[in-house]
């Protein structure tokens, strides 16, 4: 099942470990990079170009909680599960820099279901996500404990 072919909410009853989630695709630029940076990240590398250059990054990257916001937001217009995106936990790298005029989309796998014996109204789904550039270099890799609740029968 990819997103394309998905077009009402899914519970946990309708997901099978590999099924897949494609994103729409997102333009970032030095704007939207600065922006993000200089309210809630102000490293020179991500708010002034000239500084970035002589920085780690060699030039203007992006916030890491950049990308995973935009990864956020992208995973949320893609993976229709009912009751929407609710975390419990994850773990998340970064491999390379997002950079001005990359345009990210996210590929998200189902890898693991476990329902809940506590609670059989619900269960938790392992969701790698690989947050991709143009030139499908990922740029992101995350694993996230969502919950998914079951259909109410009745």
């Amino acid at each position: 099942m990819t997103s394309s072919a998905v077009s009402q909410a899914l519970y946990l009853d309708d997901i099978a470990v590999g099924d897949e989630f494609v994103s729409g695709r997102y333009h970032i630029d030095a704007e939207q990079i600065m922006a993000f940076a200089s309210q809630f990240d102000p490293q020179p590398f991500h708010t002034d170009p000239e500084a970035a250059k002589q920085s780690f990054f060699q030039g203007l990257a992006a916030s890491g909680w950049h990308t995973m916001s935009i990864t956020m937001r992208l995973i949320v217009e893609s993976v229709p599960f009912a009751g929407g995106i609710v975390g419990a936990g994850g773990e998340l790298s970064w491999r390379r820099p997002t950079r001005p005029d990359d345009v990210l989309y996210v590929r998200s796998k189902v890898v693991e279901i476990i329902p809940s014996r506590s609670k059989p109204d619900r269960g938790i789904v392992m969701v790698q996500s690989l947050t991709l550039n143009q030139r499908d270099e990922v740029l992101q890799d995350s694993t996230a404990k969502l919950v998914l609740f079951r259909k109410q029968v009745g």
